[in-house]
Parts: structure tokens; C-alpha cells; sequence
């Protein structure tokens, strides 16, 4: 891949890989770490002629997050991923542009939290679909799922969203 063309995909694309990936491991370390494994790989592999290179960089973005999850699961306990040394999620909002411009508003940061509460592909399909843009059949080509389980997940991702914002407005959260 040539080096003008790798900028303008690191350009476009950035931020929005920088949302997705944060949003599935909560550390900004291990974003920035996999982020620059997937640039890289872009500019190694990734040839001038591809036909959706958005969606190459999402899925090798996602690969290489999941890569990293089993690599640390080998090596120490879910627990001690989750309580390494990380600064509470409001520093991490401080101290990255991109995230606090998302929260300006309080019914984003609502939909945030609700998004960060559900689980496995789920939320996926959501960040896929409604920050990534990608269509259904597109997400079920990433994720390697028929049309029909995407469309699932999406429905039973909103309703879990809907229960979770309805418990929060009345307080219960």
C-alpha cells in the first residue's frame, strides 16, 4: 500500500476504529496498541485495489482485539485483566478528545453506558451498525454470522438497550 494512501485511511478512519476498539476492552493502552497493529498490517497487506478497505480495517481491528483477549486469558485470570491498573473510565473520557466529545450530552452518555453493559456480539452489532455505519449484511460478513442471526442480535441488543435507559430514567440504576 502506498504511504499517501495508508494517511488517508488513517485519517478517515481513526477515530471511528478508535470508538469501536475502546468500546470492546475499556483500556486505552490496548487500543492504542491494536490500532497501530492494524495500520500497520494496512500498509503491509492491504492492497491500493481493495474494495472496502473500512471494513478490511474493522475486521483485522477486531481480530487482533480478540487476539489479544485470548493471549491475556492464557496468561492470567478474567479478573486480573479486568482490575489491572486502569484509571477509572470518567480519566480516560479527560484525557481522549474523541470520547469526551461523545459525552457532551447527557442521553449520549446514557446510551454509552447502556451500550458498555451489553455482552459479546451484541454489542458488536450495535457499534457495528449504528457508530460504524455498516449495513447487516456487511457485519454478518465481518463477524461471520447469517443475515438472520445479525438481524437477532440487533433486535434483542435494543430491547436490552430500551430495558437498561427505561431502569435508568426511573432511577434504578
Amino acid at each position: 500500500m502506498n504511504k499517501y494512501l495508508l494517511e488517508q485511511l488513517y485519517k478517515r478512519y481513526y477515530r471511528e476504529l478508535y470508538l469501536y476498539i475502546y468500546s470492546l476492552s475499556s483500556n486505552c493502552t490496548v487500543t492504542d496498541d491494536i490500532l497501530q497493529d492494524t495500520f500497520l498490517k494496512a500498509w503491509l497487506s492491504l492492497k491500493d485495489s481493495h474494495t472496502n478497505m473500512r471494513a478490511w480495517l474493522y475486521m483485522v481491528a477486531r481480530n487482533l482485539y480478540y487476539n489479544y483477549y485470548k493471549k491475556a486469558k492464557t496468561l492470567a485470570s478474567l479478573e486480573a485483566i479486568h482490575t489491572e491498573d486502569v484509571a477509572p473510565i470518567s480519566e480516560y473520557f479527560i484525557k481522549k478528545d474523541v470520547l469526551e466529545e461523545i459525552l457532551q450530552k447527557e442521553g449520549t452518555k446514557q446510551l454509552w453506558e447502556a451500550i458498555h453493559h451489553l455482552k459479546g456480539q451484541q454489542k458488536e452489532v450495535i457499534l457495528l451498525q449504528y457508530f460504524g455505519d455498516f449495513s447487516q449484511k456487511e457485519i454478518a460478513a465481518m463477524l461471520r454470522l447469517t443475515t438472520g442471526s445479525v438481524k437477532m442480535l440487533a433486535y434483542r441488543a435494543k430491547k436490552e438497550l430500551k430495558k437498561y435507559l427505561i431502569s435508568y430514567q426511573e432511577g434504578t440504576r
